[in-house]
């Protein structure tokens, strides 16, 4: 059984005599596996109307636990982004109902930002959307084979996050040599000439960077 990788790694063994066709055959099969799930929840976020910052929001709502609310200096934090930047991400969703924003009780001042029935339905049909897709994807493989593959992943997400320096988030699809649509070959350099910034080669979820519907993979 060969697939698309196998010619691109023959491809490049010829090209770069230092490469290791294993390491690049993992490597590219991550990529192309971490690219193929991030397009399935684009597609299915669209199905949806919803976008991707959007479902964030609902995501860290519900991954908060019941009564699933968050004042918006704390989703400001788990989001990673400006208290500015939150408060213009959540007029939408109020208004579309998926979310509401009401004053404490006791302390007027302190506002409580909450999922609403509607967003925790959004969340639901879009998480159990992602639930088939993965499942069918996996169903490949056997009970044995996906318990393997589990453990061996979990090494590397260990390494990469007890690393020196953790890798930061890789927004869209893998680019470089080790995407294998890019199949003209280049000429051969050192490793550490061939990019000035992180080479992602290694994209999310398999970096962290990336959640799925249930959180960070």
């Amino acid at each position: 059984m060969r697939d698309s990788v196998d010619q691109h790694v023959a491809l490049w063994s010829k090209e770069l005599e230092w490469l290791d066709p294993v390491k690049e055959e993992i490597v590219v099969r991550l990529a192309m596996l971490a690219r193929h799930t991030a397009q399935a929840r684009r597609t299915s976020l669209a199905a949806d109307a919803l976008t991707h910052w959007q479902f964030k929001v609902l995501l860290t709502l519900r991954r908060h636990g019941p009564p699933y609310t968050a004042s918006p200096s704390q989703l400001a934090s788990m989001l990673g982004l400006t208290r500015g930047a939150t408060s213009a991400r959540l007029g939408p969703l109020e208004q579309a109902g998926l979310i509401s924003r009401t004053n404490d009780a006791i302390d007027r001042r302190r506002v409580e930002v909450r999922l609403t029935p509607a967003g925790y339905d959004a969340f639901e049909q879009q998480a159990s959307t992602e639930e088939r897709g993965e499942t069918a994807l996996l169903s490949v493989l056997t009970e044995e084979e996906r318990r393997t593959l589990a453990d061996l992943l979990r090494k590397l997400v260990v390494a990469v996050e007890s690393g020196p320096a953790r890798a930061g988030p890789a927004e869209g699809s893998p680019t470089g040599r080790h995407d294998p649509g890019w199949s003209t070959p280049q000429p051969t350099a050192p490793p550490r000439a061939r990019t000035a910034t992180r080479d992602p080669r290694l994209p999310s979820p398999v970096a962290g960077a990336a959640e799925s519907s249930r959180g960070p993979r």
